[in-house]
């Protein structure tokens, strides 16, 4: 690899110290961020999956966030091997899961997740009977509208379903819970204007368009108690629209982080194509560090860690990622504008990327070639 001296010319130290997050302790502040993959056939997590999240947790990530995982909906899933967060061979190889990276030394979440109007309707996809579902019905690339409105019946039972994922994940013995909020799955579909048009409680202005997740958040507090970790991960961009905005001024963000506070969020995971650039004009900060300065919670950034390029361009022009410096993300881990780096692509090819780092083993750092495995959330 060339230009070592460039990938690491900075004391790594603060990368690897031990950090608490309310009542989530973490060894290092490295977490593998959560990307989708299909090898859990019929969403049965069996002994590759086991192994995957172990190997990552040998070698110094702090905290694992999981693939996304499938809340009990018939319709949410997108495609085939994504693991279901339901049922008990699904549960049981997810308690595997845990006690293995638990073993490791690491830390543990599910993502929980539904897909909403991501779900296309001839594609191959489990209970291909199931359509998709939305707040407006409304295809989040297209814009078009392709299948109903949720009725309130839907959205009382999807809240339900979180619930209980949430219940499960303590049971289990995982660290917390991730609810997934990002990207133009379905919980980002009610909070964007051009996915959610509704007329009643869950619609209208943004306060009216975050009611949905905030019912969500609220119903998985209540189930999981006060002193269970609730990480939230959000996004402005969506898929088909790398330029959407949920929030255009820090006034705007506030107005709409407030609510998912009060409902009981503890951690939010603030998801940028590239941490290093500033979320709003004149001022330094990326999302995570502005959501950290309104909130005053703690946050995890996310996008392109030490990767020359970020995904979307990766995936549309084919071409790898070599690894750049990590001198801006330390330096910004140092002003304390976030508390938790997660490293998505060099660690999904490289499960030592975290060790051989710290080691300065960059010549031995394996490279992201494109479909070494595909990554969507």
């Amino acid at each position: 690899m060339e230009n070592n001296k460039q990938f690491i010319n900075h004391d790594l130290d603060i990368l690897y110290q031990p950090v608490v997050l309310g009542n989530l302790t973490l060894p290092n502040r490295i977490a593998m961020a959560p990307m989708t993959r299909g090898f859990s056939p019929d969403g049965v997590p069996g002994a590759d999956v086991v192994g995957y999240y172990r190997r990552r947790a040998e070698n110094q990530v702090g905290l694992i966030v999981t693939e996304g995982t499938l809340i009990n909906h018939p319709a949410a899933a997108e495609g085939l091997g994504r693991p279901n967060f339901h049922g008990e061979a699904a549960l049981r190889g997810w308690a595997q899961v845990v006690e293995a990276v638990h073993q490791a030394g690491g830390k543990i979440i599910p993502q929980l997740w539904h897909v909403g109007m991501a779900r296309k309707i001839d594609g191959e996809n489990p209970n291909p009977e199931a359509p998709p579902i939305g707040p407006s019905g409304i295809d989040v690339v297209s814009g078009e509208k392709v299948t109903k409105d949720m009725t309130v019946a839907e959205i009382e039972q999807i809240i339900k379903a979180f619930a209980v994922a949430a219940g499960d994940a303590k049971r289990l013995g995982f660290d917390g819970i991730e609810i997934h909020g990002a990207h133009g799955y379905l919980i980002d579909q009610f909070f964007w204007e051009k996915t959610n048009q509704r007329q009643d409680k869950y619609g209208g202005d943004l306060q009216g368009r975050s009611r949905f997740a905030v019912e969500i958040i609220k119903a998985c507090r209540q189930t999981v108690g006060s002193d269970f970790p609730i990480v939230f991960r959000f996004s402005q961009w969506k898929m088909g629209d790398y330029s959407a905005k949920l929030a255009n001024t820090p006034e705007e963000l506030a107005a709409f982080l407030a609510p998912l506070v009060e409902a009981g969020v503890d951690i939010f995971h603030c998801s940028t194509r590239r941490y290093w650039q500033p979320e709003f004009e004149g001022s330094p900060l990326n999302l995570a560090g502005w959501t950290k300065k309104i909130t005053g919670k703690p946050t995890i950034t996310v996008g392109s860690v030490g990767l020359d390029t970020n995904f979307i361009e990766f995936f549309a022009e084919g071409k790898g990622a070599k690894a750049t410096s990590l001198t801006p993300l330390i330096e910004r881990l140092e002003k304390n504008e976030f508390d938790v780096v997660a490293v998505g692509r060099a660690l999904l090819a490289d499960p030592a990327w975290a060790t051989k780092t710290r080691e300065n083993r960059i010549d031995e750092l394996i490279p992201f070639e494109l479909g070494v495995e595909k990554t969507l959330s």
